[in-house]
């Protein structure tokens, strides 16, 4: 029987790392674990199905898990930060206010994929991994954010109604907005977008000023028990579901649940 890796390139088997270590290196489990994987053919590498025994440069080559992207490059991290209020989402800020950033480790450097307006609080991720930013912040992806929001005054069901089908704004209509009523002045908000203060713009529009705002899920991301103010490093099976959860827009899958 022929040696499937004789098959192979010779440049693909003695340059750079070995695929099953790579994997085995970002958490996706034993080496063997890994192996297996590569077997079963669930792992491509730019596009292809690889053999075992292939070589890969991380920081070249764009590796995948069922059609997931993985992040293979050395270094990478990804944090899930619970913002609190009067804290800006930005790395430096020249007033002086406080950073999402100063709340992390501050080495390796990372930066807040997308953004959360000062006032207010919620889940945020922090990372240096810039193709996941790209998939989380594109707009050709539409990840879903969901807000618990509460409002001044109570919104009838024709507000409710409009804040669904799309309010039109300066920059432009809303996409339709899944909202549900949690409580008479509390409201329950998912957009696919990521425009300026967007959330808040949207509860002006209708007549109901924000009062607070605060997110709680981003794509299949959530942790109710993560307080204020801290952080935890994120798992491979969630970098994996943030990945995945980086829909077209265009397709069908991506609209409002």
């Amino acid at each position: 029987m022929v040696d499937p890796s004789s098959l192979v390139p010779p440049t693909q088997l003695s340059e750079g790392e070995r695929l099953q270590k790579v994997l085995a290196r970002i958490g996706l489990g034993s080496r063997r674990v890994c192996e297996d994987l590569i077997r079963a053919r669930r792992i491509t590498v730019n596009g292809e199905v690889p053999v075992l025994g292939r070589r890969i440069d991380p920081s070249v080559d764009e590796v995948e898990l069922d059609g997931v992207p993985l992040p293979v490059l050395p270094g990478l991290v990804h944090y899930l930060l619970n913002k609190p209020t009067g804290v800006v989402s930005t790395v430096e800020d020249t007033h002086g206010r406080p950073t999402v950033t100063s709340l992390v480790p501050s080495d390796p450097r990372v930066f807040p994929v997308g953004r959360l307006d000062m006032d207010s609080e919620g889940l945020l991720i922090l990372t240096n991994d810039g193709r996941l930013t790209h998939r989380l912040t594109h707009p050709s992806f539409g990840v879903p954010k969901e807000y618990l929001v509460e409002v001044e005054g109570e919104p009838s069901a024709g507000d409710v109604r409009r804040l669904r089908d799309g309010i039109d704004l300066d920059d432009g209509p809303t996409a339709p907005a899944r909202v549900a009523v949690v409580a008479p002045t509390l409201l329950r908000i998912v957009i696919h977008e990521g425009r300026n203060r967007q959330v808040r713009r949207m509860c002006e529009a209708v007549g109901h000023p924000v009062l607070r705002l605060v997110r709680t899920r981003i794509g299949p991301l959530t942790d109710p028990t993560l307080a204020p103010g801290s952080w935890r490093p994120l798992t491979i099976d969630e970098v994996r579901a943030l990945a995945a959860a980086a829909i077209p827009a265009d397709d069908p899958a991506s609209t409002p649940e």
